[in-house]
């Protein structure tokens, strides 16, 4: 039983035999739309109806059946569309594969909420006897901030009008402060290791350079006049053991680091005895002269950190310590950003903690300050007199 108005503007209600109404209009396509359910009073149908007028009239208005796609379709059309960096796009499937797809993957993009995200999150992070499987939450960070950026596509693309992840600090990774190796340890580890080995620990530290991008130096990268090292590729080893020759991460990645003079023989000395021959050799290789994968070195790295006394040392720790040293010579924000091939200024705040060892030395000359503005004549008078606030 139609119940149309004369003179309405905009969609149309009908009362149904059931009595209630139900409302319908047409798109910005031409096509016609009834309201997801119908409405007791006729008023809330004319409501729901105004308010879907302004969505359009304001450019706001997205297409229903758009956002009823399921999430796992969505993602995997995401993935498909970019261009990532082989040991990312590996990351972001395993954690579609473990973290998202089985909360998310066969639901509606419309039908994930706000609400939905934060349970989802909860339960992750949930520790306790009654968690079935607590994860990290590093871990949930980065399913978090993979969450987000799919949802923010879709945003853009038009398919949903909002993102549903808006939980303040949930895609912030909070790792554990990593170690500073003290420089008698480092040249510790450096003596421990077979010989071979040697320069890859000190130019981890001295050069603040990461795995893949010691792996994948080649012999025409190396400036021993300058003690310079300039970094253009990287050697990915992905999950499934494959090693993949790639760039950077980033654009602040390709750069050129100096490295001390100091060990610029030991460079020379590895080499000459190591390196494959020729500009494009890998100036780090295994004993058989293969590629040097970090499953392979990690027995030899166990065994040295187990030597030192630092059974659960990473080797990622040296390129920190030296992140860190960089800091103590007084390097600027942008200089520690140039070296350590950061992007984000947070990541180079890392390495500007304030140290102990560092914080006493600023005490030490802060007490200069004050014995000089006492003057040789005047004690420091510490004993309040009785009564005196604070006694």
């Amino acid at each position: 039983m139609a119940d149309t108005k004369r003179g309405r503007q905009f969609g149309n209600i009908r009362k149904l035999s059931s009595g209630r109404y139900q409302a319908r209009y047409r798109g910005p396509d031409g096509k016609l739309r009834p309201a997801p359910g119908t409405f007791q009073r006729k008023a809330d149908a004319a409501r729901w109806l105004s308010l879907k007028e302004a969505e359009i009239s304001t450019g706001e208005w997205i297409a229903p059946e758009l956002g009823a796609q399921e999430f796992r379709d969505y993602a995997g059309r995401w993935m498909r569309d970019r261009v990532l960096k082989a040991r990312t796009a590996e990351l972001y499937d395993g954690l579609l594969d473990n973290h998202l797809f089985p909360t998310f993957g066969d639901l509606g993009l419309t039908d994930i909420d706000e609400v939905t995200v934060r349970r989802w999150r909860k339960e992750r992070l949930e520790t306790g006897p009654k968690a079935e499987r607590p994860f990290g939450p590093v871990t949930v960070a980065k399913a978090y901030r993979l969450l987000h950026a799919i949802f923010e596509t879709a945003v853009e693309d038009r398919i949903v009008a909002r993102n549903p992840c808006r939980i303040a600090g949930a895609g912030q990774e909070e790792s554990d402060e990593r170690a500073v190796v003290p420089l008698a340890v480092v040249f510790k580890l450096a003596d421990t290791v077979p010989v071979r080995y040697r320069t890859l620990i000190l130019l981890a530290t001295f050069a603040d350079m990461r795995w893949g991008e010691l792996v994948g130096l080649r012999r025409e990268n190396i400036d021993l006049d300058t003690c310079e090292i300039r970094i253009t590729e990287t050697l990915a080893q992905l999950d499934k053991g494959g090693l993949r020759p790639d760039t950077p991460k980033s654009r602040a990645g390709r750069r050129t680091v100096a490295f001390p003079a100091e060990i610029a023989a030991e460079v020379r000395w590895h080499l000459e005895q190591f390196a494959e021959p020729g500009p494009r050799g890998f100036v780090f290789v295994g004993p058989k002269s293969g590629q040097l994968r970090r499953s392979n070195f990690h027995r030899t790295w166990n065994k040295a950190r187990i030597a030192v006394g630092l059974p659960d040392l990473h080797f990622h720790d040296l390129r920190h310590t030296g992140g860190t040293l960089t800091a103590t010579t007084g390097a600027t924000l942008k200089e520690l950003m140039a070296r350590l091939g950061h992007s984000s200024v947070r990541a180079a705040l890392i390495y500007q903690h304030a140290t102990r060892d560092r914080d006493q030395a600023i005490a030490k000359a802060l007490g200069a300050y004050v014995r000089e503005a006492r003057g040789p004549a005047q004690e420091p008078d510490d004993k309040p007199e009785r009564g005196e606030k604070g006694a």
